[in-house]
């Protein structure tokens, strides 16, 4: 199904279910001997298994230990780094459980928090904690696209931007951290897919970001809940076109959503950088009662590095990007799943 080149949620959301269908697949190819006779049905269901297995190894070997790291362990013989840390989670607008995210941001204690799906009820119950930081970026929704920065860093130049609908916010930051350097992050959080309706929303909204980081003019950021898994056809490209770079390729999935179903968990969450950034630590943090994981990450800023960029962009990325922004742009909806909190 994710093979067919459709922006439609029917075929999309078996992109994120890779690892469940290679762990089945491998379950059937150990019992299928066990437990039928050896004949051409079976010798069938054998080759299958095998081959579904490889399919989906293609697509999440890469985000194994198994894989080269696309992002450089931090080199602490750098001179003039810059070290700085960041908070981030879908907090599930319906969510009460407020104390046990404000007990994670007073133990990690980061420099920048990004938070998704923030009404003002968050932001109230997480005052005290929030008033804590300098600086601070905010567009409480009741829509479950709100969303809350706070930052130790000093914000330069802040901006809250309704990319390509009018109920979805994006955060569009310039950064100052020590010794003067500066780095842009853009926070993004678009509509989830659903079997019933068509991607083209969420698919724009990615790759919007991801030619607006290929022109930045400083080191660059982008995080938040993407709504899609790391090794989809659109974060690929997305990486293409950006030339960001992805830092759980070599380390890890980091499964961050379902947090409430452990068998049903793929990695949603998401922070890529350029190049002039080298990765000190990443983290998936407990459960805080939203259905995401919070995701805690640390980032040198070195310029030299010994990063692995990602592959040039084709003409076809740049041709169906501009295909998806331009279709979204030209039509008005409504965002997904706004009254699932209802």
């Amino acid at each position: 199904m994710p093979f067919v080149p459709a922006a439609h949620g029917i075929f999309r959301i078996f992109d994120f279910c890779r690892l469940q269908i290679a762990a089945i697949s491998a379950v059937t190819l150990i019992l299928t001997p066990v437990l039928l006779p050896l004949n051409i049905y079976s010798s069938a269901f054998v080759g299958m298994s095998v081959v579904t297995i490889v399919i989906q190894l293609c697509y999440i070997i890469r985000f194994t230990p198994l894989w080269r790291k696309q992002s450089a362990n931090y080199d602490p013989g750098h001179q003039n780094a810059a070290t700085f840390s960041l908070l981030v989670c879908n907090v599930k607008q319906g969510n009460d459980d407020h104390f046990r995210l404000a007990s994670l941001i007073e133990k990690h204690d980061p420099d920048i928090v990004v938070l998704m799906e923030t009404d003002q009820a968050w932001l109230d119950s997480l005052a005290l904690v929030l008033d804590r930081y300098e600086y601070d970026l905010s567009c409480p929704q009741d829509n479950s696209y709100g969303m809350h920065l706070s930052s130790r860093l000093k914000i330069l130049k802040g901006d809250i931007k309704f990319l390509l609908n009018e109920k979805i916010p994006s955060f569009h930051c310039l950064l100052e951290i020590e010794n003067g350097h500066t780095f842009e992050m853009i926070s993004i959080h678009p509509d989830p897919p659903i079997p019933h309706d068509d991607t083209i929303g969420r698919d724009a909204e990615i790759l919007l970001a991801g030619k607006l980081a290929a022109k930045r003019h400083h080191p660059m950021i982008i995080t938040g809940d993407l709504n899609d898994v790391a090794w989809s056809e659109t974060t690929r490209r997305f990486l293409r076109i950006s030339r960001l770079l992805d830092p759980r390729q070599g380390r890890g999935m980091y499964n961050t959503f379902d947090a409430r179903v452990p068998i049903l968990r793929w990695p949603l969450d998401h922070i890529f950088h350029s190049e002039e950034f080298e990765l000190v630590s990443i983290s998936r943090e407990p459960a805080v009662g939203s259905d995401h994981f919070p995701m805690f990450y640390e980032f040198s800023l070195v310029y030299e590095n010994g990063n692995s960029l990602p592959d040039e962009p084709t003409e076809e990325d740049i041709e169906d990007a501009n295909s998806l922004i331009s279709t979204e742009k030209n039509r008005s909806r409504k965002p997904v799943g706004e009254d699932w909190e209802d």
